[in-house]
C-alpha cells in the first residue's frame, strides 16, 4: 500500500499557506452567483460523480461555502492530503521530480483510473543520468512516455510537472474519456484537478482566472515559459 509521509508542521503551513492564497487571489469574474447555484451546477454537470456518497454531502456544502467565502474552487482535503471529490489531487513536484516519485503519483491516480473503468498499467521504467542531464522514461498502457529528458537547470520540477499531466493526459484521450487533468499549482503545494470541457468552462466562467484556479497546459506553458 501506498504511504505518502509529510511532515505535520508542513501539513500545517500548508493550509495557512493555502488559506491565505485564497483570501488574497480575487479575480474580477462577471458570473458571480451563489454557492448553492455552484452546486447545482456542479450537480448538473455530474461533477461529483467519482465522489464516494458517503462524502456527497460534506462535498457539496464545502464546495458551497468555499464559493460564497473564499471565492474559491476547491473542495474538503483529508488529512492524508486526498480530496474527497477524487478529482483534486495534491502533487508536490520536488517528490514528483526525484527518483520514486513518478511511480508514487501514478499509484495515487491510479484508483481514479479505476473509478473510470479506464486502465493505467505502469512498466518499464527507465532511468539514464549524466552530470548534466536526465533522461527518464515509462511505459503507460504499453505506449513510452517522456517524465524528463533536460539537461538540469531551475525548471527541472515544472518539466516534470508539466509532462506527468500530459502523460495522464494522453492516457484518458486514448481511452476516448472525457475527462482531463488541469494544472492549479506547481512546487510543493502543487494541485491538479479532473474536470470535463464543459465543467472547466464553467469554473472558468464563475470563479477568479488567476495562478489558484484551473488552467489549460497551453496557458500553463505560456506562463512558466516551457513552451
Amino acid at each position: 500500500m501506498l504511504r505518502i509521509n509529510i511532515i505535520p508542521v508542513f501539513v500545517a503551513f500548508f493550509f495557512v499557506f493555502n488559506l491565505s492564497a485564497q483570501n488574497n487571489n480575487y479575480g474580477v469574474v462577471k458570473n458571480k452567483i451563489k454557492g448553492k447555484e455552484i452546486v447545482t451546477e456542479l450537480i448538473k454537470l455530474n461533477f461529483f460523480n467519482l465522489t464516494d456518497k458517503s462524502d456527497l454531502k460534506a462535498a457539496k456544502v464545502e464546495f458551497e461555502k468555499s464559493y460564497d467565502k473564499l471565492f474559491y474552487f476547491e473542495g474538503t482535503m483529508r488529512e492524508n492530503l486526498t480530496f474527497t471529490d477524487n478529482r483534486f489531487y495534491f502533487i508536490d513536484s520536488e517528490t514528483l521530480f526525484e527518483g520514486g516519485g513518478l511511480i508514487q503519483y501514478l499509484e495515487v491516480v491510479k484508483p481514479l483510473f479505476d473509478k473510470l473503468n479506464l486502465k493505467l498499467d505502469v512498466s518499464d521504467e527507465f532511468s539514464s543520468q549524466t552530470e548534466k542531464h536526465w533522461r527518464h522514461t515509462i511505459k503507460l498502457n504499453g505506449k513510452e512516455y517522456v517524465a524528463f529528458d533536460n539537461d538540469f537547470d531551475g525548471n527541472d520540477w515544472g518539466i516534470a510537472f508539466v509532462n506527468f499531466i500530459e502523460m495522464l493526459n494522453n492516457v484518458l484521450r486514448f481511452q476516448n474519456s472525457k475527462e482531463q487533468f488541469y494544472p492549479i499549482s506547481s512546487g510543493n503545494d502543487g494541485r491538479i484537478v479532473l474536470l470535463t470541457l464543459e465543467q472547466f468552462e464553467f469554473v472558468t466562467s464563475h470563479y477568479p482566472n488567476n495562478n489558484e484556479h484551473p488552467r489549460t497546459i497551453k496557458d500553463w506553458k505560456k506562463d512558466y515559459f516551457l513552451n
